[in-house]
Formats: C-alpha cells, structure tokens, sequence
C-alpha cells in the first residue's frame, strides 16, 4: 500500500514538472506578422525639421523561453525600403545613397547577443536588459537597451483566427546616434537631428497543431 502511494506521488510530481515545463518551454517566434501590423516608429526631432516616420516590413525569429528570459536570442529585420514618412518625397530621401541607401543596404538586423539582467513587472511580462549589434547601411554597432517581453499562452487565435500557439510581444526604446552609422552624416543637427528615436512594438507567433 505505502509503496503504491509513493508511486503516485512522484508521478503526481512528475507530470506537474511535465505540466510546467510545457507552459513555459522554448520555443521559436515569428515576427512576420501576417495582419501586418508590425511596425517601428522613428523620430528624428531638429529644431528647424523634425522627422517622424515608421517601418513595417518587419520579420525575424526570437527564441525565448518564460521561465528562462535570459538566454532569449535571435534576430529581428527590418526591411530597409518598408520605411517611410508621410512626405512622400522624403520617403525617396531616406532611401538614397548619403541616407539608408537602400539598394545596397536592403536590410536593418538588430541580433540578440546577450542579457544583463532580468526584473519581474508581472506575471506575464518581464523587462530584460540585452546587449545586441544593430546593423544599418553596413555599419554593426553594439546596443544596450531593456526590452518587455510579454508571454501570452495560447493567445494566438486572439490575432488570426483558425490558428493555435503562443504570442510575445517585445517592446522598446532607445535612441542611436545618426552619424554612427554614416547616416547624412555632413547634415547639421538643427536641420536634421543627430539622434534617432526607436520606439517598437512587435508581436511574435509561435504556432502549435
């Protein structure tokens, strides 16, 4: 009898750790949303002309891991003719060689390479402090920046009907310095702004059967 009743508690045991470990295993997500909603808006605030644009041909794979945000990794692309402003001839501008000379440079690559820390803000959500290299018209630089990932079981219907899976939704914001990465890099900064301003808010899927 007692032997009988030990093995039921450690399998008890043993199928809660099952349990656990697949509500919060690793797992690979898609940035290419497929409602085309993802976006990155950018801001360049001169005092005499100030810039603000958004880029929406977002894709890339993160692998991350709830109950182990400090090993996420991955990389995150933008695509380089996606971005725009809503001046149209800018949206050529921003396009040409002394800009993001999008013909030869047709991406932007931001790559996970390392976490710092990790702090709790909810149950679902954890604000994670990464080291990655951004990569624009050729020029990789190291960027330090917090990201909040927030975990959504099962909240992949919510956004596309008819499918199942996880979502992770990332969101930050840092500014990076125009002429690092030889962005007009003879303009003055009243006219256009040394800084550039990212804000992100992007949604990953992973998809089950």
């Amino acid at each position: 009898m007692k032997r009988c009743i030990r093995m039921l508690l450690c399998g008890g045991i043993y199928f809660a750790a099952m349990g656990s470990t697949a509500a919060g295993a690793t797992a690979e997500y898609d940035f290419k949303d497929p409602k085309g909603v993802n976006a990155i808006v950018f801001m360049l605030d001169s005092v005499t002309e100030p810039i603000m644009g958004v880029a929406d041909g977002i894709s890339g794979k993160v692998t991350f891991d709830p109950s182990n945000p400090s090993a996420i990794k991955g990389t995150i692309t933008v695509a380089t003719n996606s971005i725009y402003t809503p001046n149209r001839g800018m949206k050529n501008k921003i396009q040409a060689k002394d800009w993001l000379d999008g013909k030869n440079h047709p991406t932007i690559d931001f790559v996970f390479k390392s976490v710092e820390g990790v702090k709790t803000i909810s149950n679902d959500a954890q604000e994670i402090s990464v080291v990655g290299e951004l990569t624009c018209k050729g020029v990789t630089r190291e960027i330090k920046t917090n990201v909040t990932a927030t975990y959504m079981p099962g909240k992949l219907s919510h956004r596309v009907r008819k499918m199942k899976g996880d979502l992770l939704v990332l969101r930050s914001r840092f500014t990076i310095n125009r002429k690092d990465f030889n962005i007009k890099p003879q303009m003055g900064g009243d006219v256009v702004s040394e800084q550039i301003e990212l804000r992100i808010s992007i949604v990953g899927a992973h998809a089950t059967k």
